[in-house]
């Protein structure tokens, strides 16, 4: 029997939620599988991916074959990158802790790209927020300026008109 990973469809019209489960490859998208391994989120930034990696692993050595989008998460996770280094074991390039030591590596690397991700996200919303609160006060104060403008002419113009208001009487007295 030909397994396969892939993404399972749950969630509601245009927010997605997906599944990562190990299916025969003659099953529907969203029908009977083996077993899950995981889940993906792509509603939030960056991507939420919950992964058993040791599951993973084992079904990607005993040959199940990944889609093409569950193979960019199990690339994004490292498992493909430990089968490799796994491969190399086999073929008696390097040795256990190397390949300990090598996968720890790509996984500190890993991390700080992501967390550096996480950090200019945050940023980016910093900045727009302030962005918009030195917008709103440039409305605001020239919201102000329009009604000081508009409060002004209208209290000069009064003792104006009152002034020729008493200029008309005193003519006509006498």
């Amino acid at each position: 029997m030909a397994t396969k990973i892939r993404l399972q469809r749950h969630g509601k019209k245009g927010r997605p939620f997906y599944h990562l489960v190990v299916a025969d490859s003659r099953a529907p998208r969203d029908g009977k599988f083996i077993e899950r391994i995981g889940s993906y989120n792509p509603n939030t930034n960056p991507a939420t991916i919950v992964l058993d990696f040791d599951k993973a692993l084992d079904w990607m050595n005993k040959g199940a074959q990944p889609t093409d989008t569950a193979r960019a998460i199990l690339s994004y996770k490292g498992v493909l990158y430990k089968k490799h280094l796994q491969g190399g074991l086999k073929k008696g390039a390097f040795d256990e802790a190397a390949l300990e030591e090598k996968f720890a590596a790509w996984t500190a690397s890993k991390e700080s790209q992501i967390s550096g991700k996480k950090d200019g996200l945050a940023n980016a919303k910093d900045e727009a927020k302030k962005a918009a609160l030195a917008a709103e006060a440039v409305k605001k104060a020239a919201k102000a300026e329009a009604i000081a403008a508009k409060n002004a002419p209208a209290a000069e113009e009064a003792p104006a008109e009152e002034a020729e208001a008493t200029e008309n009487t005193e003519e006509t007295e006498g």
